[in-house]
């Protein structure tokens, strides 16, 4: 993107009068739950799916409370702890497993993805939060807590070597079945989504720092930069450098 076009994006979006259109979008699709919190774990937002979720009758109602207001406590917990690794590390979490309650009593899984908010000055000041029901994965008993805290394993040691092999006995399982559990549900391979994780965290970096791409690779969980360099180019069609130019214009190499 050249500067004109950032400046023309910028401009217009400043030209939104109110956030809100976020949430109103959220509110047409009743599969998806959304939801705004700040540092302390209030929610500043919530969608209509969410609210039906906590069993509140107005959004207003939940506006200033904290998932300890609103979940079972165990539940709560997880997401708090979810939130803390978020602040402290700026670093959004993708595709976790998290385990819900349906207005019926019965539980469930689905996928959450959680991003960093952040002000003028750069600092973390909330985040957003989006998760999907995974009906058919809950009820064909392919994921369970093992498995869901596996996943969270992965997330947070990404740059970490990690063998297939040690991942499969963390969950409980054979290789074979967590293979299958993981194409079932993310449409990835173990493997496939490692690299998805790395190549993800190293985007970010090249987007929003100066690093240096070696020490980024090593940031990623990659061995050394010829191997980011590869995978990177081969998942996103750019090298390393290539998007660090196209998404920071002014950037100096």
């Amino acid at each position: 993107m050249n500067n004109e076009l950032a400046r023309w994006r910028e401009a217009f979006m400043a030209r939104v009068a109110s956030p809100w259109y976020v949430e109103t979008l959220f509110d047409r699709l009743p599969d998806i739950v959304f939801s705004v919190k700040d540092k302390q774990g209030r929610y500043v937002s919530m969608s209509e799916a969410a609210v039906v979720r906590c069993g509140l009758k107005r959004k207003q109602d939940a506006i200033g409370k904290t998932a300890y207001d609103l979940f079972p406590r165990p539940m709560a917990e997880r997401y708090a702890r979810q939130d803390e690794r978020l602040f402290n590390t700026g670093k959004p979490i993708v595709d976790n497993l998290d385990l819900t309650v349906y207005r019926d009593g019965s539980a469930g899984w689905c996928l959450t993805t959680k991003e960093p908010l952040y002000d003028g000055q750069g600092r973390v000041i909330g985040l957003a939060c989006i998760s999907k029901d995974l009906i058919e994965p809950s009820r064909a008993g392919l994921i369970d807590s093992g498995f869901a805290d596996t996943v969270d394993y992965m997330l947070e040691n990404y740059d970490q070597p990690l063998r297939m092999e040690d991942l499969a006995r963390r969950a409980g399982l054979s290789q074979a079945q967590f293979e299958r559990r993981m194409k079932k549900i993310f449409h990835l391979s173990a493997g496939q989504y490692l690299i998805k994780a790395r190549i993800d965290h190293a985007a970010r970096l090249l987007a929003a720092t100066a690093l240096p791409i070696a020490e980024i690779a090593q940031h990623a969980g990659f061995s050394d930069q010829s191997a980011l360099s590869r995978q990177f180019r081969q998942v996103t069609g750019f090298a390393p450098r290539q998007y660090r130019q196209l998404m920071r214009p002014d950037a100096e190499e």
